[in-house]
């Protein structure tokens, strides 16, 4: 074995070291991981403040202030509004079973021609209560061994206090945790991994700020338009469509199926419905065309399929981190795709021409364009045909 693959074979042992022990914690790594969020996303607000002359320990903790205070600000804003349309909802749910019992469900029937016994109300609801007394058995018991053992609700704050803390000194050490690293880097790979580095910062840039942004300018839009509408729960439909676009289209149809089983209980008529038509219609508009490309550009470049794989293959790998982790290790793994197909289009495994194939061969054939212009073209075929064989149309 020469020293090259030898050296190969320790990174790659390191690595894989790595992502096992990751793989290992990944129960105790929730907090750690929001923490980072946290300190990436305030890094370059405290490293603007460096510049203008403050040391890092006072702009880390304007920043953090900055932070706590929008996120409690937040928190007293959204609490009250979310708890008001949580009750509002509870209220007209006996609403939305009465109008799914007599309208919805018989409508469907008579259109698809269902027996009725498919349909069978009574039958439904006693089934749904059924499994909602065993769903309500199961959390009572959940909640009972959460009571009487104080270990599930210490662990829960101790989540909660670790955050902020973990953020804090993050935030402090970014600069030095990032050059340690680099430090540590074997290197004959840190120019690559610094570069990586580089464009993996530049694409979750990007990303992270650009969709938060995105979000919550949708769910403003679409609360406020069917606040405006007089749909009764719009705050609540237009928050749950903004939180959810960071899925593509997710949001979209969650809000829109949402919004117009509201507006036909609440209205009952086929006005309201366009108009849930025209906010959803706009909204997707404005995200395609006005939001998306302001605020996060072109140059991830996840295409929506990968977007919802990834969500899905972090949540069962990883449960809720891995749902919060996906969509930035996936624009992260996009860069080195990225790097990998230029360094596979510069090696000889693509470059190099081989021998030509024993069985197949190229020969030029001159077409006679209708146009009557002549056009050469290369075709493959077996040796063993005419050389003058009609070339496929």
């Amino acid at each position: 074995m020469t020293h090259d693959t030898s050296r190969r074979w320790q990174m790659l042992a390191i690595a894989a070291v790595i992502l096992y022990v990751l793989w290992l914690l990944a129960p105790v790594l929730m907090p750690f991981a929001f923490a980072a969020m946290l300190a990436y996303l305030g890094d370059p607000l405290a490293d603007r403040l460096e510049r203008l002359g403050l040391g890092r320990t006072l702009a880390v903790s304007i920043v953090f202030i900055v932070l706590l205070l929008l996120a409690i600000g937040a928190l007293l804003l959204l609490i009250p509004l979310v708890s008001r349309q949580v009750d509002n909802l509870v209220q007209n749910l006996p609403r939305y079973v009465d109008w799914a019992r007599n309208v919805a469900l018989p409508w469907v029937q008579a259109k698809l021609h269902l027996d009725p016994s498919a349909f069978d109300t009574d039958r439904l609801v006693e089934q749904l209560k059924t499994h909602l007394g065993s769903i309500g058995d199961a959390a009572s018991t959940v909640l009972g061994q959460i009571s009487r053992s104080s270990l599930g609700v210490i662990a829960w704050l101790t989540n909660l206090v670790l955050i902020p803390v973990v953020a804090f000194y993050l935030l402090r050490d970014w600069d030095r945790l990032v050059a340690w690293i680099d430090r540590m880097l074997p290197r004959s790979i840190e120019p690559t991994v610094a570069y990586l580095a580089r464009e993996a910062d530049s694409v979750l840039g990007a990303f992270v700020r650009g969709q938060l942004a995105v979000m919550l300018a949708l769910g403003i839009f679409y609360g406020a338009a069917l606040t405006i509408m007089g749909l009764s729960v719009g705050p609540l439909i237009g928050m749950v469509a903004g939180l959810l676009s960071f899925v593509p289209y997710l949001g979209f149809i969650v809000g829109f199926g949402s919004a117009l089983i509201a507006a036909l209980v609440q209205y009952g008529d086929w006005g309201h419905v366009l108009i849930v038509v025209a906010i959803f219609t706009v909204g997707q508009l404005l995200e395609g065309y006005v939001l998306v490309p302001r605020l996060v550009g072109e140059k991830i470049g996840l295409h929506p399929v990968a977007v919802i794989f990834a969500v899905l293959a972090g949540g069962y790998l990883f449960g809720f981190l891995g749902v919060l982790l996906a969509l930035p290790a996936a624009s992260v793994i996009l860069v080195v795709l990225r790097y990998l197909s230029e360094r596979y289009r510069q090696s000889d495994l693509y470059t190099e021409e081989g021998r030509g194939d024993p069985v197949l061969s190229e020969v030029d054939v001159v077409v006679e364009t209708p146009e009557c212009t002549v056009e050469t073209d290369t075709v493959v075929t077996r040796r063993d045909e005419p050389k003058d064989a009609t070339p496929p149309a």
